[in-house]
């Protein structure tokens, strides 16, 4: 029986060790910020022709961010504060603001890239079929296949967990039973209860002779796990690699983070979903209520994609050398044990690119909407280019619905997502909150056709900044699990439409409008 509350001096300790790197390495950057801009500010003093220099610049970088093609949400947060202070605006946009102009960065990602396309197949016949069953479904599955590489299957069986607990349970069934490899990738791992279950298996594992490789991202993890865990984790014979290490350097890459979860079993069988390998994704610690989060297990060819995205993140990570110099054997062929069980596409985003396909393909899908599209999501902190798209849905007379936290994790970003009810409530979307607790599911159902489950919240990091990865469903068993989920979620959650539809005073207006303008820098 596993305790319902688990705390002890060891994971107080983590968690002040985190908070005081974090604090060290913030202090740092804040400290280089700080002066950079006394150095400009002295040589403006000295030298009038620098103020004006300065100021040039910062026109040109407006103009360049306006000519950017980005949404008008993003570019007006920086060209905002550019035009406020001209020296910190500029400096602070070509620090942290250039999403997916990170060149180095990009040529290790492109170089393993174009060594790994080889290995996904080719999915024109599957495709083709698609389209004969309805051309518009198969759009949605093509933008992913002509944008990102990622194919679609049709030979793969994919089935959903609306509990965690359950999930773990079939987890830790395929970890025990692996036979070549075992990869995970995640952003958030707690060395407590759940995280010392898998540990044990993937210690035997090794003991086998299974490659097994552990990646986890430095910020996600930074109050869960010390500076050790990593030599503890290749003590164990488990090679662990970290995610873009939290440095006290400011660099451009450090906003980008890795928020995919992922587990790939032999390259048979792979998991996704919302959760991290941390208690409180599993409620053995609740400190925002009960925690709600589901997932989905693949099996099949399907696997392919997530190896992939696995295998990418994990030799970028290395430099130039890569740990793999034959991927053959980590892409195992599979035989065709299943059929009739829809299509499935796992695809990922990443913040390298100027293709947004997370965010896309959540629009494509209320574009496509017919009858009714749900989403359950931690945060709400959107575009307007989105916000269009969900009115322009419900405009039609699509049932568009959204389920939010009713307990916040992060205050400030609850604020931020409640800003967005009123637009929306106002032209038709029903906005939901979890009472029993934090929701942190991440999923889309639509027209009892389509579905997607993964990583990717309704946010501005999880859609521009932050690797993710998701999975489109279409005509599989686990859409109308997944409906059945939403059918279940709704009678545990508060409407809260009504009272977001009626006249907001001036007040709240400009709070409002202020964290919306302030949005993309959450």
């Amino acid at each position: 029986m596993i305790p319902t509350k688990f705390k002890t001096l060891e994971s107080k300790a983590y968690v002040k060790n985190g908070f005081l790197r974090l604090l060290f390495v913030s202090a740092a950057i804040i400290a280089e910020i700080a002066y950079v801009m006394y150095i400009m500010g002295e040589f403006s003093a000295s030298h009038p022709w620098v103020s004006a220099v300065i100021s040039l610049l910062a026109v040109v970088v407006a103009l360049i961010i306006y000519g950017r093609h980005e949404n008008a949400s993003m570019k007006m947060v920086w060209m905002l504060l550019i035009i406020a202070a001209p020296p910190f605006g500029t400096f602070m946009y070509l620090l942290t603001g250039l999403t997916g102009t990170t060149h180095a960065m990009r040529r290790r990602f492109i170089s393993v890239d174009n060594r790994l396309q080889p290995y996904l197949p080719d999915d024109t016949l599957t495709l083709s079929t698609m389209e004969e069953m309805d051309n518009g479904r198969a759009a949605q599955f093509r933008y992913i296949r002509n944008l990102s590489g990622f194919p679609v299957y049709s030979n793969s069986q994919i089935e959903f967990f609306a509990d965690t607990l359950d999930i773990l349970e079939r987890m830790k069934e395929d970890l025990r039973s692996a036979k070549h490899f075992i990869f995970l990738e995640y952003y958030a791992i707690e060395d407590k209860t759940i995280f010392a279950e898998i540990h044990e298996i993937l210690r035997e594992r090794v003991r086998a002779g299974i490659d097994v490789r552990l990646f986890y991202d430095d910020i996600g993890s930074i109050f869960f796990i010390d500076q050790d865990f990593a030599r503890k984790m290749e003590q164990d014979g488990i090679k662990c690699r970290i995610f873009n290490p939290m440095l006290p350097l400011a660099n451009v890459f450090m906003n980008n983070r890795d928020h995919r979860k992922i587990m790939v079993i032999d390259g048979m069988t792979a998991y996704t979903g919302g959760f991290n390998l941390a208690d409180e994704y599993f409620n053995i610690t609740s400190p925002y209520g009960h925690w709600k989060d589901t997932g989905v297990r693949m099996e099949g060819e399907a696997a392919r994609s997530m190896t992939y995205m696995f295998l990418e993140t994990w030799n970028a990570m290395r430099g130039e050398k890569m740990e793999d110099p034959d991927f053959s054997p980590l892409f195992p062929d599979h035989p065709p044990l299943f059929s009739d069980c829809g299509f499935v596409q796992p695809y990922g985003d990443s913040p390298l690119t100027f293709e947004h396909v997370a965010e896309n393909v959540y629009m494509n899908l209320l574009n496509g909407a017919k009858r009714y599209c749900w989403f359950t999501t931690p945060y709400l902190i959107i575009t307007d280019e989105m916000v269009r798209s969900f009115l322009l849905a419900a405009g039609r007379g699509v049932d568009v619905r959204i389920i939010t936290p009713g307990i916040p994790d992060k205050r400030m970003a609850y604020r931020v997502t409640r800003s967005s009810y009123h637009i929306l409530a106002r032209h038709g979307i029903r906005i939901f909150e979890y009472t029993p607790g934090f929701c942190h599911a991440k999923q889309c159902v639509c027209d009892d056709e389509l579905a997607v489950c993964g990583t990717i919240n309704l946010d501005y990091r999880s859609l521009y900044h932050h690797f993710e990865d998701g999975v489109l469903m279409y005509h599989c068993q686990a859409v109308h699990d997944i409906k059945t989920d939403f059918d279940n979620l709704l009678p545990q959650c508060r409407e809260v439409t009504d009272q977001y539809t009626h006249h907001v005073s001036l007040p709240v207006r400009i709070w409002e409008t202020l964290l919306r303008i302030l949005a993309p820098l959450f």
